[in-house]
């Protein structure tokens, strides 16, 4: 078995990059979100620099000898394969022609120099919420859906990432749900960039709200304050409202919450998991907006099985961090295999 010393993971985003460290004993080295530029606008060279310029500050920032990290994490937005391949068709915040098919693992293992391992961050944030509530060892099976941009996600079971024949396992913001059956959508039309209409993507996502639900919702509210603001400043503000109690954005959370009440319903039916977990920047707000957000959810779910009906309902904690955190943790897990 190979000495594990520190393993390093970096979440590469569309505007920003985090990183931490992950040492021998499971302790992460940085404790908050610790953020660097991420430049991927001006392509994979100028973006491959930020990586590797920003890990040296985050060593120094954390007390880190770089030569002591044996193995680094890497998680960024799909679509990817496996192998950290981005999809020909662009990754999703990766807007420069150059990604196109970019291999994004392969460029940061000859950048610095070390073995890297690849996630999508979906799954990274994934297995980070994992671990946090069952701990590194355990045979536990757990659903993730992490709300952000699009809708992300994993399934972790035994303390293993599910990625499929492709790696594409985990797309869970694709998956077709019965959206017809949500109370109050009466005529909306929600449509996903993959082409899909009525994924859960369509309807529980920052792009649905701003591209569908805060356009529904405001027709029928006129008179709101974000009615007459663009639609992609309003999106910003919805949860910020919605946390305060604006009963408008709170209904447009509520579809939210129904939409993934019926989607865990049928991955309940799917994996028989041990745990449900919501991450992503929804669940970034107060206590009692979570609570009631869960509640939400949970009352979107048909009617279950008595054996199925007390699923735990967890949200992701250090939600900021999750996917660096997931990154070192399937580094670290390499390493130790």
């Amino acid at each position: 078995m190979t000495s594990m010393r520190l393993v390093a993971g970096i979440d590469l985003g569309g505007t920003a990059i985090n990183y931490t460290f992950l040492d021998e004993a499971g302790h992460f080295r940085i404790e908050g979100l610790w953020e660097h530029p991420a430049r991927s606008v001006d392509g994979p060279d100028a973006c491959l620099s930020q990586i590797s310029d920003g890990l040296h500050l985050a060593a120094a920032h954390a007390g880190v000898d770089l030569a002591e990290v044996v193995a680094v994490g890497l998680d960024t937005p799909g679509p990817a394969t496996a192998t950290g391949l981005l999809s020909c068709r662009g990754s999703t915040n990766f807007v420069h022609p150059d990604w196109s098919g970019f291999d994004i693992r392969g460029g940061v293992e000859r950048r610095l120099g070390k073995p890297v391992v690849y996630l999508n961050d979906g799954n990274a944030a994934a297995l980070w919420g994992h671990v946090s509530i069952f701990g590194s060892e355990n045979r536990a099976t757990s659903l993730s859906a992490i709300i952000g941009t699009g809708l992300g996600g994993g399934v972790i079971t035994e303390g293993r990432v599910v990625t499929g024949r492709h790696g594409f396992g985990g797309e869970l913001g694709h998956v077709l749900i019965p959206w017809s059956s949500i109370p109050g959508i009466e005529g909306i039309d929600p449509r996903c960039n993959c082409g899909r209409t009525g994924d859960l993507e369509s309807l529980c996502s920052l792009t649905a709200i701003r591209r569908t639900l805060l356009p529904f919702f405001t027709a029928r509210h006129p008179g709101h304050r974000l009615a007459a603001l663009d639609p992609a400043d309003a999106a910003k503000q919805v949860r910020g409202l919605a946390a305060e109690g604006d009963e408008m954005c709170r209904s447009i959370f509520q579809v939210q919450a129904r939409a993934l009440g019926l989607f865990f319903d049928e991955m309940i039916n799917v994996f028989d998991p041990d745990a449900l977990i919501i991450g992503g920047g929804a669940m970034e707000a107060t206590a009692e907006f979570r609570e009631w957000f869960l509640r939400e959810v949970r009352a979107g779910m048909p009617t279950q099985r008595s054996e199925q009906a007390g699923i735990p309902l967890h949200v992701i904690p250090n939600g900021d961090t999750a996917g660096a955190r997931g990154a070192a943790l399937e580094a670290a897990r390499i390493v130790r295999s």
